[in-house]
């Protein structure tokens, strides 16, 4: 059985180091790794070809190219029929490969999702990884959608999926998750971990938030998600204010069941996370949950509308509808 890993990059020079370095570290090494290069103009290309090295790894160039073309080239580039996908920036387990191929065992198994835990930095980074991340305890497998920075399939399931879609440049991969499950139900690898660094400061994690929820919206994913959103800030949250001004008493109970609903869960993984920090530390990533929150959501509601007035003008694209 040939094991092909694939990953795309751009500009990636500060990061890809420690992805190349757990690459190495593999108890199951990959047969053959192929990287599309979108067009870098830092020195990513010199480290990809130092650390050829000593992996068995081609790259591939194609400028320009966004990251559902540069995977869909990489995987009609590979040998063999096992396809393991992750991204530049992140860190694997040293089983990382054995676990995510483990599966394949079975010929049922068509495809595989790994698991991704964040790597942060920091007070902010540690409450956002908090906020926005499920843990490994909240996840029901049969439900679970993989990130292609922590996932595995048969070359033969990616032509009947259609490949990744090229129109899209966010949200990719769940288009793709949603084609390769309608083949077959994901395996679950929950230790086929990958590490990734969360953003490092809330303008980016917004502008993360907005992308994603563009690409949403362009794809025609989660409407009825993206609709309680609305409604929560722009119906709910309003007739609650003015509740509170008529009968501040009885409006108590809601804001509290309220914030329960928004913030329970993220302060539920914060406090452990939190735990080696010093206390200052520790009350700055609690004042964080909400604003991370709150922004989180704002910037959604600003990408959503972006990608449907896209989608509007591009009829006939091939998106998914959740």
């Amino acid at each position: 059985m040939i094991v092909s890993l694939i990953f795309t990059v751009k500009n990636e020079a500060a990061s890809l180091p420690r992805l190349l370095d757990s690459i190495l570290a593999q108890t199951r090494a990959p047969d053959e790794i192929i990287v599309v290069d979108g067009g870098s103009a830092d020195a990513t290309l010199a480290i990809l070809r130092d650390y050829a090295r000593r992996l068995p790894l081609s790259i591939i160039s194609q400028p320009g190219a966004n990251i559902s073309q540069g995977r869909n080239a990489a995987i009609r580039a590979v040998r063999g029929d096992m396809i393991c996908s992750t991204d530049a920036g992140v860190r694997l387990d040293a089983n990382w490969l054995a676990q995510i191929v483990a599966p394949f065992q079975s010929d049922a198994v068509q495809a595989v999702a790994g698991f991704f835990v964040a790597d942060p930095r920091g007070v902010f980074e540690t409450a956002l990884a908090a906020t926005t991340l499920p843990a490994l305890a909240d996840i029901r497998p049969e439900k679970f959608l993989p990130s292609s920075r922590s996932v595995a399939f048969r070359k033969a399931a990616w032509q009947q999926a259609g490949g990744y879609p090229e129109w899209l440049d966010y949200c990719e991969d769940l288009i793709f998750d949603f084609k390769l499950k309608a083949l077959a139900p994901f395996a679950f690898a929950p230790r086929a971990i990958a590490h990734f660094r969360p953003r490092e400061n809330l303008r980016a994690f917004c502008q993360q938030y907005y992308q994603y929820a563009r690409g949403d919206g362009k794809a025609n994913l989660w409407r009825a998600r993206h609709i309680i959103r609305y409604a929560t800030y722009f119906v709910a949250l309003p007739l609650l204010k003015l509740l509170t001004i008529a009968a501040p008493l009885a409006a108590l109970p809601l804001w509290l069941v309220a914030a329960l609903a928004m913030f329970y869960a993220p302060y539920q993984r914060v406090v452990p996370m939190l735990a080696g920090f010093p206390v200052a530390d520790k009350l700055r990533g609690l004042a964080w949950v909400p604003i991370i929150r709150v922004a989180g959501d704002v910037a959604k509601m600003c990408g959503y509308p972006v990608g449907v007035v896209w989608r509007a003008r591009h009829r006939g694209v091939d998106g998914g509808s959740r």
